[in-house]
Order: structure tokens, then C-alpha cells, then sequence
């Protein structure tokens, strides 16, 4: 139900962005996640908590997606650097977050608490924003020249492979407990101790993103990480062992930790002002929350080790559409 609630209401979002006043979608989107997260850490029952949920999920469309393309109208020049730093702040929640919860439950407060104490935090970074300046360059563009914008060619190539390359990004990592248990035979202990793996190699992978994207171009990036993850992931599905594919999971998450950000910089950079549409266009082709069922599906039937191959399209598909010229 969240999630269905998000299809419809982010790409309005995302058009009221762009036509309207973006700082009043993100403070308002900010004071409902807030809201949202309390009435979640209170919820006496499930229907409660699944009110919650449904508004917090096109609320952080509002305020953390709307934030994103803020940050990218700030310093257009330099958009592959500060998406690897927000991505950065992304794998630094993405490891503590765990954390936060175990001390948590350790402290007696449990996952309330936790809800609990984001929600103050979010209200915190709401007043924070309230000065925050809101975007604008000239005259806004009308509803039908901003979804005229949708369909440019340049954003159809980048939201592709941003939603694409998200096979070997979270749609592996969704996988990856369930295959070395299911087929490597590991034991749950060790297919958690290979999401932290993960989880940890990806943070080092997107601190070391940052220096990297100062000395080499993004388009390069994109192409020569492609041709590293190939042999990387046909490795890591054929090796037999569960440490030498541990170690391959290490390196391919440091490999491809930097597809994210560069992606989704040249999407915002091929939507130019009308940034707040990349909001839209992932809401109106959610490419990434189709494929995971597809590769389930596959997996029914032929079984997981077999339903991962086609992950591979990700790199094939970076090779073979990222431009070998600076755009």
C-alpha cells in the first residue's frame, strides 16, 4: 500500500516541483515524514503503523528526493561529485542504521525508540530548511512544457541505466542471503555476515568515489567498471567456496559503488532545471521494482543460481549505451 500510494503521488510531486514553489513540497514533505515516523514509533496497532508507513513513503519522496535535486541545481558543475557525496551519507545510514537499532534494543527502547528519536531528528532538519532559498530561474515552465520534458532522449538513456544498473546494486543484495543459503548451503549467520560485507565494502567504495570522480571522468567510470564487474560477478556465481565469494562480493560492491550517483547526475543533468522531475520519471517507470519480481519468478522456476545470470544485464547494458564522449 505505501508503495502503491507513492506510484500515484510522486510524480505529481515531482511536476509541482518544478511548476511550483519546490521549498514549500520539501518542508511540508519534511514535517509529514516526521509526523509520520511518530505516529509509526506510537502505533498501537498494525493499521496504525500501516497509515504510518503510507504516508511516510511519498513524504520522503517530498522531502529527501526533493532535497537531492536541490542539491544538484546548487553546483550543476560539479553534480558526479556531490551525488557521490549524498551517496556517501547514504552508506554511512546503510551501516549505521543496524547499529542504532541493536543499541537501541540493548538501551530497553527497541525499534519505538528508534522511530522515535528519527522523528525528532527529521523535525530538527525541517526548521533547519526553513531559510533555505527556493529555486527559481526565471519564469517556471507550464505543467505541459515541464512533462515535455519527460520524454527527451537523454532522459530516457540515463533513467534507463540508472534503474538497470540497479540489478547488481540493490536487487543483488535483496538476493544475496536467500543464494548462499539456498544454493551455496552457508548458514544464516554467514549470509548475514555477507550483507554486512556488502554493506561495509559499499561504504569504503563510496568514500573512495569522491577523490576518484575529481581525476576521472564519469562516463569513463561508468565503462571501465562495466568491464571489471563482468568477470567479477561470473566469478563470484561459478567459484565454488563461500570466502572466495565473500571476497569477490567485497570487491564488486567497491567496483560498482560509484554507478549510483554518476547515473542519476547525468539524469538530473539531462532534465537541466526542471530537476525536481526526476522525481517523476522514477515514479512513471519503476523499472527496478519490476525486475525483482522477474528474477523471483525466474528463480521458481529454474531456481536462484540460474535466475542471477541475467543480472549481468547491467554492465552489458553500460557498455553498450554510456557514450564514449564528455556530454
Amino acid at each position: 500500500m505505501p508503495s502503491v500510494v507513492s506510484v500515484v503521488v510522486e510524480p505529481v510531486l515531482g511536476v509541482l516541483a518544478v511548476t511550483w514553489r519546490r521549498r514549500v513540497l520539501v518542508l511540508g514533505g519534511g514535517a509529514a515524514f516526521a509526523a509520520a515516523l511518530s505516529l509509526a514509533a506510537g502505533a498501537p496497532t498494525f493499521w496504525v503503523l500501516l497509515a504510518a508507513f503510507t504516508v511516510l513513503y511519498p513524504a520522503s519522496g517530498a522531502f529527501v528526493s526533493l532535497s537531492q535535486a536541490a542539491l544538484m541545481d546548487l553546483q550543476p558543475e560539479r553534480r558526479e561529485h556531490n551525488m557521490a557525496r549524498w551517496t556517501l551519507a547514504g552508506s554511512v545510514g546503510a551501516v549505521a542504521g543496524p547499529l542504532l537499532l541493536a543499541a537501541f534494543a540493548w538501551a530497553g527502547f527497541g525499534w519505538r525508540g528508534l522511530f522515535a528519536a528519527v522523528a525528532l531528528l527529521a523535525a530538527w532538519l525541517v526548521l533547519r530548511a526553513r531559510r533555505a532559498p527556493d529555486h527559481v530561474d526565471g519564469e517556471r515552465p507550464h505543467v505541459r512544457e515541464a512533462l515535455r520534458m519527460l520524454v527527451r532522449r537523454e532522459v530516457f538513456r540515463w533513467l534507463f541505466l540508472l534503474e538497470l544498473s540497479d540489478l547488481l546494486l540493490d536487487v543483488l543484495l535483496a538476493f544475496l542471503a536467500l543464494y548462499l543459503v539456498d544454493v551455496v548451503g552457508a548458514s544464516t549467520a554467514t549470509a548475514g555476515l555477507a550483507v554486512a560485507v556488502w554493506t561495509g565494502a559499499g561504504l569504503v567504495g563510496s568514500a573512495a568515489i569522491i577523490p576518484l570522480l575529481r581525476r576521472v571522468d564519469g562516463l569513463r567510470y561508468l565503462r571501465a567498471s562495466a568491464v571489471a564487474v563482468v568477470p567479477l560477478f561470473v566469478g563470484f556465481l561459478l567459484v565454488p567456496g563461500l570466502a572466495p565469494k565473500l571476497v569477490l562480493v567485497a570487491v564488486l560492491a567497491l567496483v560498482n559503488a560509484g554507478w549510483y550517483p554518476v547515473l542519476k547526475a547525468r539524469l538530473y543533468g539531462a532534465l537541466g532545471e526542471a530537476s525536481g522531475l526526476a522525481l517523476t520519471v522514477g515514479a512513471l517507470f519503476p523499472l527496478n521494482a519490476v525486475l525483482p519480481l522477474g528474477i523471483a519468478l525466474l528463480a521458481e522456476q529454474l531456481g536462484l543460481g540460474v535466475a542471477l545470470w541475467p543480472l549481468l544485464a547491467a554492465p552489458a547494458a553500460l557498455l553498450l549505451l554510456v557514450p564514449r564522449r564528455r556530454l
